[in-house]
């Protein structure tokens, strides 16, 4: 076996190492330890689509900014459980959940125009494309 065959090793985790997935930055953090919500991003001839799998929240959980080309989609909620009984013991349930993450938008999108819905524990944001970034139909040109 000669050392030629692993030649291919170092760039192969050197890209892995580079994806989106690895991004523990500042841009994609929870502050709960918990995981991230988990996002599709779909694209067609006139937008780009993400969906966040966030069940249990309310559209008012949520804060959507964009700022300078980036996206940020952020929630924080904290909810207070407190029962009391005969006996003067008193418990206290507390949940807090946090999440932040952040995309780059492309020179394609329309960041003037970007809508959201939250529906089904889905919140589904759409980025439209600029007219001059959506393909063209094709065209039969007239020979002179």
């Amino acid at each position: 076996m000669t050392l030629s065959k692993f030649n291919n090793y170092p760039s192969l985790f050197g890209q892995l190492f580079d994806t989106d997935l690895f991004d523990w930055s500042n841009r994609n953090y929870s502050e709960t330890n918990t995981t991230l919500p988990s996002v599709n991003i779909k694209e067609n001839a006139d937008a780009f689509k993400v969906e966040m799998a966030v069940p249990g929240f309310d559209k008012k959980d949520f804060k959507i900014n964009l700022d300078n080309n980036v996206l940020t989609i952020s929630s924080e909620k904290k909810v207070e459980n407190e029962t009391k009984d005969d006996e003067r013991f008193t418990r206290r349930e507390y949940s807090y959940q946090s999440f932040c993450r952040s995309f780059t938008l492309p020179e394609a999108a329309n960041g003037d125009k970007i809508s959201a819905k939250y529906e089904n524990g889905i919140l589904n944001v759409e980025i439209p494309k600029r007219e001059e970034a959506k393909p063209k139909p094709m065209r039969q040109i007239a020979i002179a």
